[in-house]
């Protein structure tokens, strides 16, 4: 088990429904408060989408994701900041023509799904390796895509967070590894819970895990009813946890989360009652070779 266990609160990423959980926050003020207040309740890593602040759905605009970084480093410079690289690689084939987009394609060029690490720079990036079926639509991640997106990464200095879904995603991080595209042992997070993917059980993460580059660092983590029994399963393991509004919208059962906050507040509760250590804002720093704050000069991502 982990000396320190890092929690990662991911504040509202793409799919939840603001209708179904008004606690979602959606402006870049809401999305920096959010993350703020989880790292009070022991988040020491703030994984960050950004909203259209008019309707609520998902976007990829740089002023968006700039004001949220501004608005945290105002008031926190320690707070790890993991900006999402998600959105950009959904595909859904049209009726007519399954060669042509159809209405929910939000595919992009790989350096724009990137653009705003290269501008922002911060700590980390997550880089999708999944190429499967999510939802009603195909999510595609191709090597040289991947491949394009890590050489952007790489130049601005921020540590690829490895995001695998299933065991050919880690599969080919090896590859990749192998090839030089990434550098090992890898900072990876264990997405369990996806239909169509890892399931959300122990024998899932443990067979993930054990996938895993030797020395790899990793967060396994669950959606859903399974978000705390994940929490639990990943630390036992030796592993680190993520919660968050962007993964589920229950504190428990028929109880909606008031918060972001509130969800690390249990997670840390779950960690501390199995007698583990919350990392600080400074260790988790420390154990991932990062800057002592966000004014230091960026390493070169490190894996």
């Amino acid at each position: 088990m982990q000396e320190k266990v890092i929690i990662t609160c991911a504040v509202t990423g793409n799919l939840t429904d603001p209708a179904k959980c008004s606690a979602l926050p959606i402006t870049p003020k809401q999305i920096a408060d959010a993350c703020l207040d989880a790292a009070q309740e022991g988040a020491s890593i703030a994984h960050i989408h950004v909203r259209d602040p008019e309707t609520g759905v998902p976007s990829m605009e740089l002023a968006l994701y700039r004001e949220v970084v501004d608005r945290i480093r105002e008031k926190n410079d320690t707070l790890v900041l993991n900006l999402t690289t998600g959105p950009g690689g959904r595909f859904d084939p049209s009726d007519e023509d399954p060669k042509i987009a159809g209405p929910r394609t939000n595919f992009q060029v790989p350096e724009k799904r990137v653009a705003h690490v290269a501008a922002l720079r911060p700590e980390i990036c997550t880089l999708d390796l999944n190429t499967m079926t999510f939802g009603r639509e195909v999510v595609i991640n191709t090597p040289k895509n991947v491949t394009r997106m890590a050489k952007v990464i790489s130049a601005a200095g921020v540590i690829p967070e490895l995001e695998v879904f299933d065991s050919g995603d880690i599969r080919l991080a090896h590859d990749l590894m192998v090839e030089g595209v990434l550098q090992g042992p890898g900072l990876f997070s264990l997405v369990l819970g996806i239909k169509y993917g890892f399931p959300a059980s122990a024998e899932a993460m443990i067979y993930a895990r054990n996938m895993l580059p030797a020395g790899a660092k990793w967060t396994g983590f669950a959606i859903s009813r399974m978000e705390f029994p994940a929490v639990a399963l990943s630390y036992v393991l030796g592993g680190h946890v993520r919660v968050g509004l962007e993964d589920n919208i229950f504190l428990e059962k028929g109880k909606l989360a008031p918060s972001n906050a509130a969800l690390v507040q249990r997670a840390r509760e779950i960690i501390e009652r199995l007698g583990g250590t919350i990392s600080t804002a400074a260790e988790t720093r420390k154990t991932l070779g990062l800057p002592e704050n966000a004014r230091a000069p960026q390493a070169l991502a490190s894996g």
